[in-house]
């Protein structure tokens, strides 16, 4: 005899106590405490259906998740995750990708929910696992994508008892993440699974779900949800807001488009608003790739690792209009009116006060604002003032591109990679002094970029470009890192490897932390623990399947790149750098 619980007000329905089995109730049949339907209520007690007994927990995770459109979880598996991962290998439709740390699996994961938009998974066995998925997943929740982290757990009879690898994941990730709940038995399951990647939608941001051993293995019967009919997106249209931004513009004099990460996706259309209103277009470092930034009326990065022209303009301009960011240096933006747009309304007015906040997706409110505000020509000294900072500009990168000096010169490496690299590539950007140089001295003419942004997290880059080729394939994935960067993940070389990807992974080797030594100049302090001794990095990738070349002088530099972005083989060029040279402020 079985016990049936109303998962709306708590009635049992026991067999026993009925005389009448649950499943020949009448289809109107309804529960007498509270009037719920049949369909709401659960077995708790009893014999399994056949149905129950087909599929577990962890299978019925896998097959949600696939109903979201997910193709690969990254990860590494263990004891506490076996059943997730038993459930992942029989199911044709889904992959593991193993990894080498779950820092990299979190960084996967959040790379491929930044450059797709859609869920980033990754998977960890209980304690330390969980723990490494830290830096990943803070990398997702500073920089708003939607990841969903699956973290193996100690047997639920265990909980509370100090057992092997236990730790309080709840409350440990539901400081940085937008959810984090454990799942306790199988009814709460896809419940609870939904509801955190709805979450991870929602916000966008982290959501991350314990679970326990035992549990996983617990058969589960219920059906998936369907997305379609439980995920959905809002669709502001700030109509009357728009309005009033366009009558601002009119009045204007020399507006400024200040564009971000929410206006990744309307680079055209933020093109022509500008050449609409007669306006030029800086960007912040997230959406450094967006318009072409050899276009006449772009400005390139503003921000402390943009160049330093864009300020001199942005200071000229009477109006500024900020597209999808909630930019945080304020001492870059002048005393001037502020028109801010941002999907999330805690964004507006956050770090200094606006004229007019308008609280809606970028890429409406652009498209909006062009049909709204008039056309005009751009005010001529205005122009004039740009042009003259683009040829500034574009002496020091020539400059660059013609330094032939040994050790080789940093930005004679980028302008060599803006020769080679093609139109539409990918260039997943490490943490360190090279990510200077990349983001002030190369000009993207269609390349787009991804990077750690707000965690400034080192070990991003080849992660990054990993996940971005699986998402990918058929696109020219760069890593750029530096051999800081590159010791704390560079054994993910292996995972390209493993998997044919062919990633070219470009190494800029100082043997130092050179912007940590940077900073340690800037406050008076002497240099301290910022060097360390490499291997040969290009023997190690080459020992490792793929292709390794190292590049010791400028004239290599070409013949290098080439080689690697043509390899079928995942390629590594390690550059030796100048350990004493600093991109100058006052070249940008």
């Amino acid at each position: 005899m079985k016990k049936w619980k109303c998962t709306v007000c708590g009635y049992i329905y026991d067999e026993a106590r009925e005389k009448t089995p649950f499943e020949e109730l009448p289809d109107d049949w309804t529960c007498p405490q509270c009037g719920a339907p049949k369909s709401a209520f659960i077995l708790i007690e009893g014999e399994k259906t056949a149905d129950e007994a087909k599929t577990n927990v962890a299978e019925k995770i896998v097959e949600q998740l696939i109903a979201y459109g997910v193709k690969r979880v990254f990860g590494i598996p263990g004891q506490s995750n076996l059943p997730l991962t038993e459930a992942i290998r029989k199911n044709p439709d889904i992959d593991l990708i193993l990894t080498r740390h779950e820092e990299s699996a979190a960084f996967m994961a959040s790379a491929h929910a930044k450059l797709t938009g859609e869920l980033g998974v990754c998977m960890s066995i209980a304690g330390p696992g969980a723990t490494n998925l830290i830096t990943g997943i803070m990398d997702a929740a500073t920089d708003r994508a939607p990841l969903l982290a699956l973290m193996g757990q100690v047997s639920k009879v265990f909980l509370g008892s100090e057992s092997l690898q236990e730790i309080a994941e709840v409350d440990i990730f539901k400081t940085f993440c937008i959810y984090s709940e454990l799942v306790s038995n199988p009814g709460q399951a896809l419940s609870v699974l939904n509801h955190g990647i709805k979450k991870a939608y929602a916000a966008p941001g982290p959501a991350a779900l314990s679970l326990p051993t035992d549990v996983l293995e617990e058969p589960l019967g219920e059906k998936i949800w369907e997305p379609k009919h439980h995920l959905f997106y809002p669709d502001l249209y700030p109509g009357e807001e728009v309005k009033k931004a366009a009558g601002l513009i009119e009045k204007s004099k020399r507006p400024l488009l200040f564009a971000g990460w929410g206006a990744r996706h309307c680079g055209r259309e933020l093109l022509e608003l500008a050449r609409h209103i007669g306006a030029p277009i800086a960007t912040t470092s997230r959406a450094k790739g967006v318009v072409p930034e050899s276009d006449e009326l772009v400005l390139g990065v503003l921000g402390s690792i943009g160049n330093s022209f864009a300020p001199k303009i942005v200071a000229q301009s009477d109006l500024i209009i900020i597209l999808g960011s909630g930019f945080r240096q304020r001492q870059l933006v002048p005393d001037v009116d502020i028109i801010q747009v941002d999907i999330d309304a805690t964004k507006v007015g956050k770090t200094f006060p606006v004229k007019l906040g308008i609280v809606g997706d970028a890429s409406r409110v652009i498209k909006m604002l062009k049909k709204e505000a008039p056309k005009r020509n751009i005010d001529k000294n205005y122009r004039e003032a740009i042009k003259k900072a683009h040829k500034k500009y574009q002496a020091v990168l020539e400059k660059d591109a013609k330094n032939k000096q040994h050790p080789v010169y940093p930005g004679a490496v980028i302008q060599a990679m803006k020769r080679q690299i093609a139109e539409d590539a990918l260039i997943c950007s490490d943490v360190g002094d090279h990510t200077y140089w990349f983001f002030k001295r190369f000009v993207c003419e269609g390349q787009q970029t991804l990077f750690c942004a707000n965690m400034a997290g080192m070990g991003f880059g080849i992660p990054g470009a990993v996940a971005s080729q699986f998402a990918q394939p058929n696109r020219q994935v760069i890593a750029y890192t530096g051999d800081g960067g590159f010791g704390m993940v560079g054994m993910e070389f292996t995972t390209a490897v493993h998997n044919k990807l062919p990633i070219t992974v470009v190494v800029f080797n100082d043997k130092k932390l050179k912007n940590i030594k940077k900073e340690q100049e800037e406050y008076g302090y002497p240099e301290y623990n910022v060097s360390f001794p490499n291997p040969n990095l290009a023997e190690m990738a080459s020992s490792c399947g793929g292709l390794g070349i190292r590049v010791e002088k400028a004239e290599q530099l070409d013949k290098a790149l080439r080689e690697a972005l043509d390899s079928p083989l995942p390629a590594l060029v390690e550059v030796l750098i100048d350990s004493d040279k600093y991109i100058a402020a006052v070249q940008g």
